[in-house]
């Protein structure tokens, strides 16, 4: 496996981590960094998809909601995205990577699906939530979805319990 990944990051493409904050994809990161560190250095893409669209959460028989508080809950949002991308770069820095951040919104699985083609990816490196059989068939899950849809090889890293 490690030929692998070795070959995908020399192939002139990047490597895109995907993150959203969860304890899984913070593990995904720090494995990825820690085994992986002299592989990544051609560059890394650390990436994170929001579909925080809060103009049709609020939207219904209740009324209409304050603007001020959809404008809070979008710098909330802003703020959250910017911490996380902020401590992913930090930690690739310790490791001597240099890692480019990106923020989207959108679906999170169609975001990160269309990201890995946007920048000529060669690898997706995401954790995975370990749902059970029910919550990912009503839930779904995004490194499922990303295995199936993105164009690059995809490697889930499950945090070993």
């Amino acid at each position: 496996m490690e030929e692998e990944i070795a070959g995908a990051s020399k192939q002139n493409g990047k490597v895109m981590i995907a993150i959203d904050g969860s304890e899984s994809s913070s593990y995904a990161l720090k494995w990825a960094v820690e085994h992986l560190d002299h592989k990544l250095k051609s560059g890394v893409i650390i990436f994170t998809a929001t579909s925080a669209d809060y103009t049709g959460v609020f939207s219904g028989s209740y009324g209409s909601v304050p603007l001020d508080l959809v404008t809070s809950l979008q710098g909330d949002q802003k703020d959250f995205t910017v911490s996380l991308l902020t401590k992913a770069k930090e930690l690739c820095e310790k490791h001597g990577i240099d890692a480019e951040t990106v923020a989207l919104m959108g679906n999170p699985k169609e975001a990160i699906c269309d990201a890995v083609q946007k920048f000529n990816c060669q690898l997706l490196i995401m954790g995975s939530r370990s749902r059970g059989r029910i919550r990912r068939t009503f839930l779904g899950s995004v490194s499922d979805y990303c295995v199936h849809h993105a164009k690059c090889p995809v490697l889930v890293v499950k945090q070993s319990v």
